[in-house]
């Protein structure tokens, strides 16, 4: 297991016992990561003592109240940030407002935690701390590697993410919560573009691990015998709620028992990417019509949606690494234009196929092969 160290920064002992008693027993695992991540947690009462800690010792998160005797939170984070120190840091105060969220947020500061809070929020907060921790760790790594496709990753990520996306959410949220008086309400509109981007970001951050993982030679794959109908039903449970938003009615025809042997994870992935793709960019009251059959050794996954279609000019760049169709119809539709690429990369280990045929304004049907071995 990988071990992250956490100190924690509060003048209440029972916060700082609280804490430690959560995260020593705390372990965070993925599917993506062959390790576990467990935390070591180091206590301080004053921002003070905490700065002389850091100076001395390494840590990886840091737990930081607002409100201190002597020099506060929010100045410690400020000498952290001119230290250019790479501790990831979550504020956590009973004290929050909109000035300190936003002076937090240009300082460093990734999440908040509001006093009081429960064990299961704390694991969330540093759960979201660990993915990110694994996806700068990765970043790294690839940036040795040299190789052109890691070189255009970290050029998009250095783009895409240069905000500090859990702390955006922070602050958006106090604002939702009405942290800012009455006239909270101007903001929604804001507080619900914002957090569209976060979510934009948390899906660019989940392709990237899905094509390091289909692109590797090094990830065994584990297949198992499923029913595949009950994966797509999960998946339409997952995009059922923005496709109700939109209007647009989700149709699957796939028998009620479909045994297949694969990789479980790769199906959904594949499904994923292409009813997301459908719902995304549809027309409203359009419909998606998801058809999955086998015969033989061949299984088909099929997906048509009745949305803005595509030239053959833009049907040609497809299936390519970071290519998104970019026009007047796609301009406010947010991707990051490597889902197609990884359906084709497992495709391929399957010795299938990827292949798309569209009409503008017509709509578009995406047919994913896959040769198993039942």
């Amino acid at each position: 297991m990988e071990l992250l160290k956490v100190l924690v920064v509060d003048d209440e002992p029972g916060i700082r016992a609280g804490i430690k008693r959560v995260l020593d027993k705390f372990t965070v695992n993925f599917p993506f990561v062959e390790e576990a991540f467990y935390f070591e947690t180091t206590e301080a009462d004053s921002a003070e003592i905490a700065l002389k800690l850091l100076t001395s010792e390494q840590f990886d998160i840091l737990l930081l109240d607002n409100k201190l005797p002597g020099m506060e939170g929010i100045e410690l984070l400020e000498i952290l940030k001119n230290q250019q120190n790479e501790i990831i840091t979550v504020m956590i105060t009973s004290y929050a407002s909109l000035d300190l969220a936003v002076r937090a947020t240009d300082n460093g500061a990734f999440d908040f935690v509001p006093k009081p809070f429960t064990p299961q929020e704390l694991k969330t907060a540093v759960e979201s701390i660990a993915k990110h921790l694994f996806l700068r760790r990765t970043t790294k790594k690839m940036q040795a590697a040299g190789k052109e496709v890691r070189f255009k990753f970290l050029s998009v990520l250095s783009h895409e993410l240069k905000a500090p996306l859990n702390a955006i959410e922070g602050y958006l949220d106090l604002m939702r919560v009405r942290q800012a008086g009455d006239a909270i309400e101007n903001y929604d509109e804001m507080i619900r573009r914002s957090l569209d981007r976060v979510q934009g970001m948390r899906n660019l951050i989940m392709d990237m691990l899905d094509l390091t993982r289909a692109e590797s030679g090094k990830r065994n794959r584990n297949l198992t015998t499923f029913n595949i109908r009950t994966v797509a039903e999960h998946v339409f449970h997952t995009f059922q709620p923005y496709a109700i938003q939109r209007d647009i009615s989700v149709l699957l025809d796939c028998p009620q028992e479909l045994a297949i042997t694969a990789d479980i994870d790769e199906i959904e992935i594949i499904l994923n990417n292409l009813v997301s793709n459908a719902v995304k960019y549809n027309s409203k009251n359009g419909k998606v019509n998801v058809l999955i059959t086998k015969i033989d050794t061949l299984l088909t996954m099929q997906v048509t949606d009745t949305g803005i279609g595509m030239n053959e000019e833009e049907v040609a760049k497809l299936f390519h690494e970071f290519v998104r169709i970019k026009n007047v119809k796609t301009k406010n539709i947010s991707g990051s234009g490597l889902g197609l690429s990884i359906i084709k990369k497992i495709a391929e280990t399957y010795g299938g196929t990827a292949m798309v045929k569209s009409t503008p304004d017509v709509g578009t049907t995406f047919t994913v092969t896959l040769r198993l071995n039942n």
